[in-house]
């Protein structure tokens, strides 16, 4: 389903993130993990992209099968770096011969092992230029050509620490034609109010879905600030991780922590929920039944 379609349908998208895994054993067990989610009906599931790296094509393969053998809207993930504008040519036309119609569109950052990696290379140089050749690009089955969703930085972009400037660059990609917008993970959701109401302030006016991502263990908390280039960690959250003595406590905490976020979202109007799962539907799964639901279905319905 085009993304356009989907935010016209539901009044809170809930949705789900996954990564490509590096083995075709683990790639198999992702995607039966993945097709059990089909019982929670999310408005649409996101698999994440390593230009120039390994698991490229593994995102190819997995967002294709998952448009193919479930009934899931699959979102691929697309990055300006390492690719020619022949590349990126050829990637959307694959896409749009297998029927994905969505594509979140990120300036990315170059493969840890290309060291020194020359960017005037790539076809674009930031987002919203992949933004607009997405949009040129018509050759699929819906007049509309393919949904385009771009990313947010409640906390700030790490790239750019003028926050008016932030909002500029933000503007930019919308007006080349994104959807939506969708963003990074935080744990303070003051954070996504303030970032909301600059988005407001700044003619920004495209729905704008937030990242939630549970704690499960000590060691991926810190993680979590690493692949989120800084995201802040509350004091009070650190607190009751500290507490813990091992990882399944530390789970439960995120799982209410997130519960609680998620939630309070919900009654201030956030527009959908995004979920970084790091590959496990668990968390995910229990945050549900901690909101009181089988399924987002009766999420949209409330």
């Amino acid at each position: 389903m085009h993304i356009q379609d989907i935010f016209a349908q539901d009044a809170t998208t809930f949705s789900f993130e996954f990564f490509p895994p590096k083995t075709d054993e683990a790639s198999e067990e992702l995607f039966r993990n993945i097709a059990a989610l089909q019982t929670l009906k999310p408005s649409f599931v996101s698999v994440t992209y390593g230009a120039g790296g390994s698991t490229r094509e593994r995102t190819h393969d997995l967002i294709i099968r998952i448009q193919k053998e479930t009934n899931l809207t699959a979102v691929s993930h697309l990055t300006c770096v390492c690719h020619s504008l022949e590349e990126m040519t050829s990637i959307l036309d694959r896409y749009a011969a297998s029927g994905i119609e969505n594509i979140l569109a990120l300036g990315g950052d170059p493969p840890k092992n290309l060291e020194n990696f020359d960017r005037t290379k790539d076809a674009f140089q930031y987002a919203d230029g992949l933004v607009k050749f997405i949009r040129s690009r018509t050759n699929v089955k819906d007049r509309r050509g393919f949904g385009v969703g771009v990313a947010g930085f409640p906390e700030g972009h790490p790239g750019c620490p003028n926050r008016i400037k932030e909002m500029d660059h933000l503007k930019q990609k919308v007006d080349a034609g994104a959807d939506y917008i969708c963003t990074q993970l935080f744990f303070e959701n003051r954070d996504f109010y303030d970032f909301r109401e600059r988005c407001h302030l700044a003619g920004i006016r495209v729905p704008i879905v937030v990242g939630i991502m549970p704690v499960t263990s000590k060691s991926g908390m810190i993680r979590m600030a690493d692949l989120a280039l800084g995201a802040r960690i509350p004091a009070k959250l650190l607190r009751a991780v500290g507490r813990c003595e091992d990882d399944s406590a530390v789970t439960r905490v995120g799982i209410s922590w997130a519960t609680e976020q998620c939630a309070d979202l919900l009654h201030n109007g956030v527009r959908g929920i995004h979920f970084y799962t790091l590959n496990k539907s668990d968390a995910t799964r229990q945050i549900y039944e901690n909101l009181g639901v089988k399924d987002s279905a009766a999420l949209r319905a409330g």
